[in-house]
Order: structure tokens, then C-alpha cells, then sequence
């Protein structure tokens, strides 16, 4: 099975959880395919949320591309980043009806994150998109959550992956916990977060699963595994 692979790393990354509180807008802690469909798309040239029509079920970019499977590898040592919160004003006219019209706004930021992504080239789009990115092109900027978060994607690189044994092995990547049962007498840590996996057709709002990271040994596995002959990896 072809793939593409490349790091993809910034400064800093919001990836915004619709639930807030009046102190601050947090993030999650990792990546998520929505996102990266979103990044994916700018990168394409497709029309996101301001150019979605009444008519169509969801933003152009999500339509073209939400059949690509991917796997995301946290590079860290155990799936956190370091997050910081950040203070900054918005000035513009309607961001505050207080007096002045200035909002202060507080946002937790991942801190210089950087994950390892890996798509499987199986059609056209795949195809497209692995030729952007191993020619270092883009329509529009790619981001990392939003515009103060500029993306870098670097080694880009297409990869043979081969199926691996489902058993007594560990899982370098993110994956759905529905799709593993592993061994945690035998972990040293466990990385475990609801992320969005797809957008809801009625709302386009996210759908979550949990995702799991940890370096416990597979007892079971009800999805297919793929090696590099370095990692072991889940996608979705």
C-alpha cells in the first residue's frame, strides 16, 4: 500500500473545543482529521465554510476529501504537548460592546507541536494532494488551527506500507480505543481524548471519538495495522 508521508510541525497550534467558559477557549491536544481535511483543503484550493452553499451537505473541502485515510504520530514523548495560555486584545468594532470595543481574549496554544502524518494514496485526491505536497506548492497558506498558527510541512516522502501482525506489537500512532484492546499491565504511559473524526451533515459541527496513544502491546485489534518497517500505524 502506497502512502505519503511528511512531518508536520509550528510554533505554536490552536485546534478550538466548541465548549468554553468565560475565562478561556481551549484546545485539543493533538491534531484531528477535520482539521487536517481543512489544512488539506487550503492546500488544494477548495472552498471551506464562507462559500458553503444553503444547498450542499458540507464545505467543499470536506466533500472532496473526507474519504482519505489517515494516521497522525505525535512526536512527543508519551502524546502531550506543552500548552500555554495566551492573552491578546481584539480591537475591531463589533468585538465588545463594552466601552472602547475591545475584547480581551485568553486561548489555549499547544506549544511547538509536531506530528507525523501518513495518508494511504488510493484515489485521485490522495494523489493530487501527494503531488502538492512533494512539490512544495499550495493555493492557500496552511494553518494550524487558525491564521496565528502557521503550518510547516517538511520530509515529504512517499512510503510502502505493508499489514503487520495485530498482536503482541505496539501502535506508534493515534487510534480509535473502539479498535484496541490493549495489554496496560505491560504500559508505561496512556494517552487517552475525545477528537473530532467527521463533521455532523445537519450541523456540520464535529463529531468525536476516543483516541488513544500508548506504548502497551495489542491483545486484540478489529482494524487493520500498517508498518513502514519502522512504525506501526492505525488510520482512520
Amino acid at each position: 500500500m502506497r502512502a505519503i508521508k511528511f512531518v508536520l510541525k509550528g510554533k505554536t497550534a490552536f485546534f478550538k473545543v466548541p465548549k468554553v467558559n468565560e475565562y478561556c477557549y481551549f484546545t485539543y491536544g493533538n491534531i484531528h482529521k477535520p482539521a487536517l481535511l481543512g489544512m488539506f483543503g487550503a492546500i488544494l484550493g477548495y472552498g471551506g465554510y464562507a462559500t458553503q452553499k444553503e444547498s450542499d451537505d458540507y464545505p467543499q473541502y470536506y466533500n472532496q476529501l473526507k474519504q482519505l485515510h489517515l494516521s497522525v504520530v505525535p512526536e512527543s514523548k508519551n502524546g502531550y504537548f506543552y500548552k500555554k495560555i495566551q492573552s491578546f486584545n481584539n480591537s475591531v468594532g463589533y468585538a465588545s460592546l463594552e466601552q472602547g470595543g475591545n475584547l480581551i481574549v485568553n486561548q489555549q496554544w499547544i506549544e511547538n507541536p509536531q506530528w507525523t502524518v501518513y495518508i494511504l494514496l488510493e484515489d485521485e485526491e490522495s494523489e493530487m494532494l501527494a503531488s502538492m505536497l512533494k512539490e512544495k506548492r499550495c493555493v492557500y497558506i496552511p494553518y494550524l488551527g487558525t491564521n496565528d498558527h502557521p503550518a510547516v510541512i517538511e520530509e515529504v516522502e512517499e512510503v510502502e506500507l505493508k499489514r503487520t501482525e495485530k498482536q503482541e506489537i505496539k501502535i506508534h500512532s493515534l487510534g480509535l480505543s473502539e479498535d484496541f484492546v490493549f495489554d496496560l499491565e505491560e504500559m508505561s504511559f496512556k494517552y487517552e481524548e475525545y477528537l473530532p473524526v467527521s463533521l455532523n451533515q445537519d450541523t456540520n459541527g464535529h463529531e468525536l471519538k476516543k483516541f488513544i496513544l500508548t506504548d502497551a502491546p495489542v491483545e486484540e485489534a478489529y482494524t487493520d495495522i500498517y508498518t513502514d518497517g519502522v512504525r506501526n500505524l492505525a488510520f482512520y
